[in-house]
């Protein structure tokens, strides 16, 4: 079985000199660029990382992180109020700092915590000193993931971030942090591959892969080269043991940067977005269709209004280049348009009903994550109950029906096979309570109470008080399922 764990505290740079000191580019002791102080042996190989490792380490951070988690709710017996039962929970990972004032890059992962990958509570960061210090998230980036925090201090040592696209196969590298909770660790090793395709899919599944040993607690820390650049952050590993096995993962330095950039200017980074989703072309229907294998995507769903449609993609359709690249399980169709920039008008060359096509889409921006969550409303995911599930009239249907609901709106809609005349609320978390106990699960759409329709959580959550004002022990919930009529279904309310 394969597993993918994240990594924490390695920096990789290249294709500059370390910035240490007082922001100038030059080393903490001599003044001279790192380049120039390394002893190569013939060959290129070093006879030793020491001198390396003492100028980058002061700019490689331990980053510890607590957040309150709800692990189960508790039923008071004498008032009959449900209260949340929370925990705190620690944990950590690796950054290094890219400016004299306080900047640090991280993992996004890293100070992400809870079921919804809301930011946690407190971040503190110490430094290779002991000095420790409170970090604010500046940023946060879900789909690079990665995250830019800033300490209040000055004149602080720091590295920079280069093209790793000047990296090559075989290159040493040396990755410093934190791994299993032991600080200032420094291991070295080479790269293994560059523009791995893990098969995480999206902007940004494309890794250098390298035998440096990473283990979890690297996650976010650098990966430099024997310049003293940072060519990349370490983000996982893949091991059946949860160990380092010579296999682990890090994101491009050249693909960070904007990133980065965006995340400090306080905005969101802007990526290409067509409104599709794909599924690769089997070997069977590459044969049956005279394609090459490993070439092309079938187009299984076009989102209404964005730039496929407007386009004219249709479903079935297999889209063979993007803005004349082949596509290909090293370069999906979603990596090469995610890095597409909006509004860029772009050649598409698509096979439909195996007959070769041209189209010209002018592409899109990628909406935010969460909204792409609810496009692809998956029924049979499983969910708990998080912090967006707080609100009072949350706290109202969760108390009395032991559910949580969201909108309905089209994308759901479509992703549940309902006609867009339905209106309802859709279960989002089922529960233990009362309505799962009935039969209600993940992706049933209420659409009334009582027989009065309902659009909207507030809309349910009124019909559960005045049923509950009104002495009834019990609620009709109409619903409706894929491809099935409105059934009626009598839920009894929990006190």
């Amino acid at each position: 079985m394969r597993y993918a764990y994240a990594v924490t505290t390695a920096l990789l740079m290249a294709g500059g000199t370390v910035a240490l000191v007082n922001g100038n580019p030059v080393t903490a002791q001599t003044g001279l660029a790192v380049s120039e102080q390394i002893n190569l042996a013939p060959g290129g190989a070093p006879s030793s990382f020491a001198d390396l490792a003492a100028q980058l380490q002061p700019a490689v951070v331990n980053i510890a992180t607590r957040q309150k988690v709800q692990v189960a709710t508790s039923l008071n017996p004498l008032t009959g109020e449900r209260r949340p039962v929370t925990q705190e929970q620690a944990s950590g990972g690796s950054g290094f700092l890219i400016s004299s004032d306080g900047y640090i890059v991280t993992n996004n992962h890293v100070v992400a915590g809870g079921p919804a990958g809301e930011a946690v509570d407190r971040v503190t960061v110490t430094l290779f000193d002991g000095k420790e210090y409170q970090a604010e998230i500046v940023g946060r980036d879900p789909s690079s993931d990665i995250a830019l925090l800033k300490i209040r201090a000055s004149d602080l040592p720091f590295v920079k971030m280069a093209d790793s696209k000047k990296s090559r196969v075989g290159d040493w590298v040396i990755a410093i942090g934190n791994p299993l909770g032991l600080g200032n660790t420094v291991t070295a090793g080479i790269i293994s591959a560059l523009q791995r395709n893990i098969g995480a899919g999206g902007a940004y599944d494309r890794f250098i892969q390298t035998d440096t040993a990473i283990n979890p607690g690297n996650s976010g820390g650098p990966l430099f080269n024997l310049k003293g650049e940072v060519v990349g952050i370490n983000n996982r590993l893949i091991s059946p043991v949860g160990a380092n096995i010579g296999v682990g993962f890090a994101i491009p330095a050249d693909e960070a940067i904007p990133v980065v950039e965006s995340l400090k200017k306080g905005v969101r980074p802007e990526r290409g977005y067509l409104g599709i989703s794909i599924q690769p072309v089997s070997e069977e229907v590459a044969d049956a269709l005279g394609l090459e294998k490993n070439r092309g995507e079938f187009v299984a769903r076009i989102v209404a209004g964005e730039a496929a449609d407007k386009a004219g993609l249709k479903e079935g359709d297999i889209v063979l280049r993007v803005n004349d690249r082949e596509v290909t399980p090293e370069a999906t169709l979603s990596y090469i348009v995610a890095n597409i920039k909006p509004g860029t008008r772009i050649p598409l060359d698509i096979l439909r009903e195996g007959k070769p096509m041209k189209l010209t889409a002018t592409v899109g921006a990628r909406p935010p994550e969460e909204k792409l969550a609810q496009a692809n409303f998956n029924p049979e995911e499983n969910k708990d109950f998080d912090k967006q599930t707080d609100t009072p009239d949350a706290k109202v249907i969760r108390d009395a029906l032991g559910l949580s609901v969201i909108p309905l709106d089209a994308e759901i809609g479509r992703a549940l096979g309902m006609t867009a005349d339905v209106k309802g609320v859709v279960i989002d978390v089922p529960g233990a309570g009362t309505g799962v106990q009935v039969g209600l699960r993940r992706g049933d759409v209420i659409v009334s109470a009582n027989y009065r329709a309902l659009s909207t959580a507030a809309g349910l959550a009124a019909a559960v008080k005045d049923a509950k004002a009104a002495g009834r022990s019990a609620i009709l919930l109409g619903v409706k399922r894929r491809g099935a009529a409105t059934q009626y279904v009598a839920v009894r309310l929990e006190d």
